[in-house]
């Protein structure tokens, strides 16, 4: 026990020797830290008005040098205008800018399109002078379409004029609306909106009246036909024909040929020969026996 107090007695002053120590140090280094700033601060004293003059002589050499460069790159620096010295030069030398290089471009297009409008023209031009025809032509065409026409106005049947026979001969199947007569080739009754005239092939066929050619056609009954109008509604058709000599159109007279004779179609081969002979007023068939003289 005794040694054990005397180890702590000893601790204890080693402690206490320890603090004095270190406050003494602490104490020593504070002295000497502030004397030294003390000396620092007196050998640090600033001169402000020369500080100020090399500022003010700094100042004004750079002010001195941006005014060198400003003088070097504009020349014209008087001048309030914006100035570009090199499009001058080059607009003195006849350098053309991109606006001078469209209007010549557009000016050459107006100039290629008016050429081409001319030339255009000049070319319909002599079409037209080379598809008119000459006066003489046209006069021709002009009587021609004028006898035509009054032709035409002139066509005028009435139910009781007169009818030429398109070729001599008998009749082998009469017009009958009413009731039904016998086709020998058919061996059949039907009606009959026409007549059928015996005739000889190759035999001309003329005009029974006076007319204006409608249509020419052919169908597997008639074979080739014309039908003619003779004027108010009345219209006569040829049928059983060949070489026919009119067409459409055509101004023609009463005993003018139409055609020739064809032989027979299957429809009427028992028959032979023959001309298909029909009347009609407005389209209705007529009886044309009443007329034929």
């Amino acid at each position: 026990m005794r040694r054990n107090r005397s180890t702590m007695k000893k601790e204890r002053i080693i402690m206490l020797v320890s603090s004095v120590f270190v406050l003494t140090a602490l104490t020593m280094t504070g002295f000497y830290v502030k004397e030294k700033n003390e000396a620092d601060k007196d050998g640090y004293v600033v001169d402000m008005s020369a500080l100020e003059k090399k500022t003010e002589d700094k100042t004004k050499e750079i002010a001195e040098s941006v005014e060198q460069d400003q003088t070097a790159e504009n020349p014209a620096q008087g001048n309030d205008l914006d100035y570009d010295p090199n499009f001058q030069e080059a607009s003195s030398q006849g350098v053309t800018n991109a606006w001078d290089n469209e209007e010549s471009a557009r000016a050459s297009e107006d100039e290629t399109a008016n050429k081409d409008m001319a030339e255009e023209g000049a070319r319909e031009s002599e079409e037209t002078q080379s598809t008119e025809p000459d006066d003489s032509e046209t006069e021709q065409s002009q009587a021609v379409e004028t006898a035509s026409m009054e032709a035409a106005k002139a066509l005028s049947f009435h139910e009781k004029d007169n009818l030429g026979w398109p070729v001599a001969g008998n009749v082998l199947i009469n017009y009958s609306m009413d009731k039904t007569v016998y086709f020998p080739t058919l061996q059949q009754y039907k009606y009959s909106p026409a007549i059928v005239i015996a005739a000889s092939e190759g035999e001309n066929i003329t005009a029974s009246a006076d007319g204006k050619v409608l249509s020419v056609f052919e169908n597997a009954e008639i074979g080739q036909a014309v039908t003619v109008d003779i004027g108010n509604g009345y219209e006569l058709t040829y049928g059983q024909l060949k070489d026919i000599m009119v067409l459409k159109g055509d101004i023609i007279s009463s005993g003018d040929i139409i055609g020739k004779v064809a032989a027979p179609t299957k429809y009427y081969s028992v028959e032979g020969p023959n001309v298909y002979f029909k009347l009609t007023k407005d389209g209705r068939p007529v009886n044309p026996l009443s007329n034929l003289e």
